[in-house]
């Protein structure tokens, strides 16, 4: 069996990072299945369109038929599963593709993997992986002090958490019934990019440039971890390599911040390399927190640095800085994946639990 891995979600933020390191730094036959939703994006993976190393497939994760297909002729010897509903404020607007994807697209990814595992002989089964891309929002929201460990009870508060959640369980159970080799990462607040512009970083970077409004929920004191998002795919990497099948493991970076810290770095930053007249700071605008909003979030990721020796290698310094750059060096990116259907507004303002909208 030939070393390469088939990638679900892989034209999306943490997918396309990934992809371009597997096959660009690792050399990595990629099979890429994604839907091409509004958060994937195609650009992003233009340096390897014709590289003779990645295939891209678009297609939905609950078509049965089209997995099983790609696991039958290509043979990965692992799956590496991104793909997901993931913005918080979208979950809220419309819940039922949540469930749809993150759910029901998990069990067939699941199912699939199962019945392809079943034709492997014992030596491809042994060194076969199936690892479950999660976030630390299933373990709800945390006091003052505290972190998130692998043994945190699981309390989502969100329609997104709730569906990552679910997705959780199923993948624990495929392991623990049907012997499967699956591996479960929970990962903190990703930043980097290729991050499509709904989300916290690349909204303010953009708005900041142009000098509209931050938007900035509440009192802007929820506080996140922050990971690069090189460093989760290094995370990734290391878990399929020497991860023990059936465990979890928290991926952070070691870098808790307030909202409003966050926002008061990029424009400062900003304000150093396109200097204007004032500060962008004056563009900081509080409004009405939006529903359920976690207060705080945190990962131990000692499991991750003591059993397989992995650490962060970015600090938020450093990253958030390579991050702002990249969007100001690649404006035409950004204003591609702006096709219209979303352009800075805010989501998740209306309850919408039970909607299909």
């Amino acid at each position: 069996m030939t070393d390469q891995w088939l990638v679900t979600g892989g034209a999306g933020f943490i997918g396309g990072n990934f992809v371009l390191r597997q096959i660009l730094k690792n050399n990595r036959k990629i099979i890429n299945l994604d839907k091409l939703t509004y958060a994937g994006n195609l650009d992003t993976l233009a340096a390897v369109k014709d590289h003779p190393h990645h295939q891209f497939v678009q297609a939905d994760i609950n078509q049965a038929d089209v997995v099983h297909d790609l696991l039958v002729k290509h043979r990965p010897n692992a799956i590496v599963h991104f793909a997901a509903e993931s913005h918080v404020d979208r979950s809220i607007d419309g819940p039922q593709v949540f469930i749809e994807t993150n759910v029901m697209g998990t069990f067939n990814m699941l199912q699939q993997a199962w019945r392809y595992f079943q034709t492997l002989n014992p030596e491809e089964q042994a060194n076969f992986r199936f690892l479950h891309v999660s976030t630390d929002e299933v373990y709800g929201s945390l006091g003052e002090t505290g972190a998130f460990k692998e043994t945190t009870p699981y309390a989502p508060n969100s329609p997104y958490s709730a569906s990552k959640a679910g997705s959780d369980h199923l993948a624990r159970a495929y392991h623990h019934t049907y012997g499967l080799p699956v591996l479960t990462t929970n990962c903190s607040n990703n930043y980097g990019p290729y991050q499509f512009p709904e989300k916290l970083i690349p909204l303010m970077i953009e708005k900041a440039l142009n000098g509209e409004p931050l938007p900035v929920y509440g009192d802007g004191k929820n506080v996140r971890d922050w990971l690069f998002v090189e460093d989760h795919c290094r995370a990734i990497e290391t878990v399929i390599a020497r991860g023990r099948p059936g465990e979890v493991y928290n991926i952070g970076g070691n870098e808790e911040r307030e909202n409003i810290e966050i926002v008061h770095t990029i424009c400062d930053i900003l304000d150093d390399i396109r200097p204007v007249e004032q500060s962008r700071r004056g563009l900081i605008t509080y409004v009405k927190d939006r529903p359920g909003h976690d207060r705080r979030y945190a990962i131990d990721a000692s499991k991750l640095a003591n059993e397989l020796s992995w650490v962060p290698q970015e600090t938020f310094a450093s990253g958030i800085r390579q991050t702002i750059q990249w969007y100001l060096d690649h404006k035409a990116w950004t204003d591609r994946v702006k096709d219209g259907s979303y352009q800075g507004q805010r989501l998740g303002s209306e309850i919408a639990a039970g909607g299909t909208s």
